[in-house]
């Protein structure tokens, strides 16, 4: 039985963490680094840094973020988000990545995917598919943060990037991403049935409960996961007192995420995946 990783997933604005729905519509949070501290002392496997604009501004603004983490985390961090060249990679893993997410420029220019692996390992690459589904079933991938169209079926992609080298994919629904509506598992066995490298699922997790589901339909490596880890840090620190002027968390407070989220701590959630079967490192 493998065991599957639970990978939170930071989505980055400028210095803020920030959280959408569809990858849009992003709300600030607060300060990054609180919240991945917290998590890497609670127990997550892995950290994934997105700059959810920054293939939209060309440009990556992470290096200093990743360097601050890097000091006090020692957990493997993927970090994506306007990764356009060699040069690109090889600073973001100077700066103390472990690995590197990229979307937009391996559409652009698939080779960039090939020559990547052969000189950084393909352990180091991971290419990032978001995908929304089409009327007829199909799902195309989309690029800078779910905005750009391009046409390409998933399914395909992620078999062609495997050819190139990449050796895990990170495969978000943007229908489905912040919605806590489940996994789009429809999607996720398409892409992990049609491949033999890790798959990281992404997109719509609301309870621990879609995670199980999604294990038990889909053979998936690890979990990136937000929504449900972000809020519950919040609450936690509100209730001692040590957050109330971060972020805009009016919504929050409001309750109106209650009805499809819900709220749990990384311990709590790897106890539940346990009991049901799951096997995950607690």
């Amino acid at each position: 039985m493998k065991t599957v990783r639970i990978i939170p997933r930071l989505d980055i604005k400028g210095p803020n963490l920030v959280k959408g729905i569809h990858l849009e519509g992003l709300r600030v949070l607060g300060k990054p680094e609180d919240f991945a501290q917290y998590y890497y002392e609670n127990g997550a496997d892995e950290l994934i840094y997105q700059d959810v604009v920054a293939s939209l501004y060309e440009r990556n603004s992470l290096k200093d973020i990743i360097s601050a983490t890097a000091k006090n985390i020692f957990i493997p961090l993927t970090v994506g988000g306007g990764i356009r060249t060699q040069e690109d990679i090889k600073e973001i893993l100077r700066a103390g990545a472990d690995k590197v997410s990229i979307n937009t420029a391996a559409v652009k220019n698939p080779t960039f995917i090939q020559q990547a692996s052969r000189r950084f390992g393909s352990s180091t690459i991971v290419v990032a598919i978001e995908a929304i589904r089409q009327p007829d079933g199909k799902y195309f991938i989309f690029t800078d943060n779910g905005r750009e169209y391009t046409g390409i079926d998933a399914i395909e992609w992620a078999a062609q990037v495997e050819s190139l080298g990449a050796g895990e994919l990170s495969v978000t629904s943007v229908d489905n991403e912040g919605t806590g509506k489940g996994l789009d598992l429809e999607l996720v066995k398409r892409i992990s049935d049609s491949v033999s490298i890790p798959v990281i699922a992404h997109g719509g997790i609301g309870s621990a409960k879609h995670m199980a589901e999604a294990n038990v339909k889909c053979s998936v490596d690890a979990f990136a996961v937000s929504s449900i880890l972000h809020y519950d840090f919040i609450k936690q620190a509100l209730h001692n007192r040590a957050y109330e002027t971060e972020g805009n968390i009016d919504f929050l407070l409001s309750g109106r995420t209650k009805g499809n989220i819900e709220t749990i701590g990384i311990p709590d959630l790897k106890n539940y995946l346990n009991r049901e079967g799951i096997s995950c490192r607690v």
